[in-house]
């Protein structure tokens, strides 16, 4: 199943990558260029704005609204600045992103992407044997999800077959997004400036528990008071600058008072905002620093509902988010919107600002206004955020798509058992490091014994069937020339190991996991058997009546799979099963001191064993 040489990328997808990655470098420089030349007219117009207010409100020889214009430049600058250095951050992004395809197209990737370790359980019946989850792992060449849903999906669908009508529609799917590039590189780069792997898990809660904040009439309250208080600072800084005259009510009162009006409603704002303080913790306490996390995910819906699709799922996907919560405005207006409102209650903590938001009791008025925002759009939150993390989950499998043109999308079969497949290779490996090989599992043809010596690449072939069979039932492309399969359950005993801390044995937690799977064969979707060195623990006769077993009894639950063995004893049960068996084996050539390996299936029962070889070649004497 293997050989030693690397694979020249598909020339279509690299070539592409490779003048997109190099338009984003071009781009990337050319912001930089522009992020520098802004940023140095700030502090110019900064200092521009000292001089002026030394000259108005030290040296009195200008009029103060002279700092208007500065100020409005100032400020008209920052925003110039942060788009600048938005388009600037993209582009890098997006150099890393073409990046990131060229390096799976040259089989790179390994370790720069997202392992999925989280994902990883000892106790599911193949993901560890087939290498799903981890460094180098299916996972990882798959996902470029940005969100946790995302990630979470597609890690539902590689650990669960789909059923049939479910794997078509996602065939569709992918096969439409896999030629939407622009779309693929705007959704994974809109949420770049937030972590990989962002987790929703609190906002959705947040989203489903109800309104803390129902009375409306605190919310008026704190507004009236809080530009009360802000009156009451401006006359006070008036009156203390001599710049009031008390020609006026207004102006005696200030004058008269001083700081008095503002300590009394300092003393108001402070009891009411004490009043309603833990109703207003339990609907900030979850959401406050949620802010950039919502900016992507409102910028990922809008570019969603922005799109044009013709697959009947993302048609599907598509409309019900363009349905909204009711209220006319769209998923992503609305999420923008508390994106927006969280932003406004962050900005108290602002060292210039902090002391206004205390007198307006800003996080009193932001509270209400947030809370409003959850009666009439939080329940859908998850909702929303399933449909990003689905259209995620889609957009990896077209990515892999794109990336591997040559792989075609299996057959899907509504009965079963099958899996029929030509020219079968792994796809974690280089394609040139795969021999091809063949399978053709039936309700005739159920079982296959695989013979071989060791390192001839017996267990490589059975994850081969598996993780072809895993991204077959979850609606992705395969590497094979064709395919036909069925709904299959899969079990697999490729690496099992010993527990210190469990107390279990290789060969007791073997036993539990064939166990797991003989219970799989029962269930009411025909189950895949991917049994590598069954019962190796144990002596060639106890061996030899417990494999037989288990292997009938599986057939007979109407299950059909694969079973590696170097012990020959084994490759009688093919004669005893009367047709719905045969032996294949993988041969060895040992010659000079040097063992070679073709890799190439082949009919019947292996003729030589390597082992005693293999010792003698590192010097053993045996």
């Amino acid at each position: 199943m293997q050989a030693a040489s690397s694979i020249a990328p598909p020339s279509g997808p690299a070539r592409e990558y490779t003048s997109r990655r190099q338009d984003r470098i071009t781009r990337s420089l050319a912001l930089s260029q522009r992020e520098r030349l802004v940023g140095h007219a700030r502090v110019l117009v900064f200092l521009v704005g000292l001089a002026v207010g030394w000259l108005a409100f030290a040296m009195h020889w200008l009029h103060p609204l002279w700092l208007v214009p500065v100020v409005g430049l100032f400020i008209a600058l920052l925003f110039v600045h942060e788009q600048v250095s938005r388009n600037w951050y993209r582009a890098t992004r997006a150099t890393a992103y073409y990046q990131a395809g060229l390096d799976r197209l040259e089989n790179r990737w390994q370790g720069k992407g997202q392992p999925g370790t989280r994902f990883l359980d000892e106790n599911h019946p193949y993901a560890a044997d087939l290498d799903l989850f981890g460094r180098g792992s299916l996972f990882e060449l798959l996902c470029t999800a940005r969100t946790r849903t995302g990630e979470n999906t597609l890690s539902d669908w590689l650990k669960k077959a789909a059923p049939p009508d479910e794997i078509r529609a996602r065939q569709a799917a992918v096969a439409e997004l896999a030629g939407q590039l622009d779309l693929r590189e705007d959704l994974a780069l809109l949420g770049s400036d937030v972590p990989a792997g962002v987790d929703f898990d609190g906002l959705i809660a947040w989203g489903k528990e109800p309104a803390v904040l129902v009375a409306r009439w605190p919310r008026w309250v704190a507004l009236v008071l809080g530009l009360l208080a802000m009156g009451c600072l401006i006359g006070w800084v008036l009156a203390l600058s001599g710049n009031l005259s008390d020609d006026t009510l207004l102006g005696w009162f200030f004058i008269e008072y001083r700081s008095l009006p503002l300590v009394v409603l300092l003393l108001i704002n402070v009891s009411f905002a004490g009043w309603l303080y833990r109703r207003v913790q339990r609907v900030l306490h979850s959401i406050e620093h949620r802010g950039r996390d919502l900016a992507m995910l409102a910028g990922v819906l809008a570019r969603l509902e922005q799109a044009r699709f013709t697959a009947p799922r993302l048609q599907q996907l598509h409309d019900e988010l363009l349905q909204g919560d009711g209220s006319g405005h769209p998923p992503s207006q609305r999420i923008a919107a508390l994106g927006n409102l969280i932003d406004l209650l962050n900005s108290r903590r602002n060292q210039f600002f902090a002391l206004f938001a205390y007198l307006m009791l800003w996080g009193t008025q932001l509270a209400h206004l947030i809370d409003h925002w959850r009666t009439v759009s939080g329940p859908l939150i998850g909702r929303w955020l399933a449909i990003v993390g689905e259209f995620e989950a889609l957009c990896a499998l077209a990515c892999y798509c794109y990336e591997n043109p040559e792989d075609p999308f299996p057959e899907v079969l509504d009965q079963g058992p099958c899996y029929q497949a030509e020219a079968l290779r792994h796809p974690l490996l280089p394609r040139s490091k795969c021999v091809a090989n063949d399978l053709n599992l039936s309700s005739q043809l159920r079982l296959l014994i695989v013979s071989g010596s060791n390192m001839s690449g017996k267990s490589t072939y059975l994850r081969t069937i598996g993780i072809n069979a895993v991204l077959a039932l979850a609606g992705a492309p395969v590497r094979a020339a064709r395919m036909r399969i069925s709904p299959l359950a899969i079990g697999a005993t490729l690496r099992i190991q010993d527990s210190l801390q469990a107390g279990r044995s290789r060969f007791y937690a073997e036993i539990l996991r064939v166990r797991q799977i003989v219970d799989l064969s029962r269930g009411p979707i025909p189950l895949l058997f991917l049994l590598d060195e069954i019962f190796a623990g144990t002596n060639s006769h106890d061996r030899r009546v417990g494999a037989e077993a288990v292997v009938r009894g599986l057939l007979a639950a109407g299950a059909v799979g694969l079973v590696t063995t170097h012990d020959l004893t084994l490759t009688q049960i093919a004669e005893s099963l009367q047709g719905q068996s045969a032996n294949i084996h993988f041969a060895d050539h040992f010659r000079d001191g040097v063992m070679t390996f073709d890799y190439q299936l082949r009919q019947g029962v292996v003729q030589n064993s390597n082992a005693l070889a293999l010792m003698r070649a590192v010097g053993l004497e045996v």
